[in-house]
């Protein structure tokens, strides 16, 4: 009997939506989404075609992974937290859309490699680097393990700006925005906005870039991205290097 390793592409891949099934079942999702979210996608097409990218994302809603994931012209795997694996049924679904669990209070090795491996086989991933919903919706400080990965795999880093779903109900106990936030003019739906890939530089000034600095850099790239109600912990940094640190790094 032969042992297929759980690390393998195809273990990976098993199980999983993909290919012509998964770009027939995207449309109707995003005609929905475009229809109860008034959901707008930007810059779609820096989305690379091929290849292991990391795709990391702000989180101010419980259907951001949803609604990333639909959005995503490409399979994406997700980073997702271990306790909605035991919800019934759910961890079927998750399966099938490529979500693998990690247990955010600690460092998870065995979701860094499972991650790591799917780079390394050409396969998106997605995580969002604060590691829960943010609870004023503004970007708050992420941990190390986004950076880290960034650096193991030595892939493209895509980062990505969601607005406007701080606003929809069913999340959780952070509940909805009370406020308005600033976002694009003329827009009040929820919006989904690609950023250019980059890769994180291995040195920086002739020294080695940690997986905090890392993080720093994605997160200012995100933040980047976002209006200025968004940026959270990450307004002022941002401020104090207005220049792109992962393009001058590069």
């Amino acid at each position: 009997m032969t042992t297929v390793d759980p690390l393998s592409k195809e273990a990976i891949e098993h199980g999983t939506i993909r290919g012509r099934p998964r770009r027939i079942l995207r449309q109707p999702f995003l005609w929905l989404f475009f229809l109860l979210f008034r959901m707008r996608l930007k810059h779609v097409e820096r989305v690379p075609k091929q290849g292991g990218v990391l795709v990391v994302a702000n989180h101010i809603h419980n259907a951001d992974p949803i609604l990333l994931s639909a959005a995503y012209p490409r399979p994406i795997h997700f980073m997702a937290k271990k306790e909605v694996f035991e919800v019934p049924v759910v961890p079927f679904a998750l399966r099938w859309v490529g979500a693998f669990p990690v247990d955010r209070g600690k460092s998870d090795r065995w979701a860094i490699k499972r991650a790591l491996a799917a780079l390394n086989s050409g396969i998106a991933v997605a995580m969002f680097p604060e590691g829960t919903r943010s609870r004023v919706f503004a970007l708050q400080k992420a941990h190390p393990g986004a950076g880290l990965l960034a650096l193991a795999a030595d892939v493209l880093v895509q980062p990505v700006a969601i607005t406007g779903t701080e606003r929809l109900p069913f999340n959780g106990s952070k509940g909805k925005a009370k406020g308005e936030l600033e976002r694009d003019p003329g827009h009040s739906g929820a919006q989904i906005l690609f950023g250019e890939p980059f890769r994180i530089p291995r040195e920086i000034d002739g020294r080695r870039v940690t997986a905090e600095e890392a993080t720093e850099i994605l997160m200012l790239e995100i933040a980047r991205m976002l209006p200025e109600d968004y940026r959270g912990v990450y307004a002022e940094p941002l401020e104090r290097r207005p220049e792109s640190a992962a393009i001058r790094g590069a």
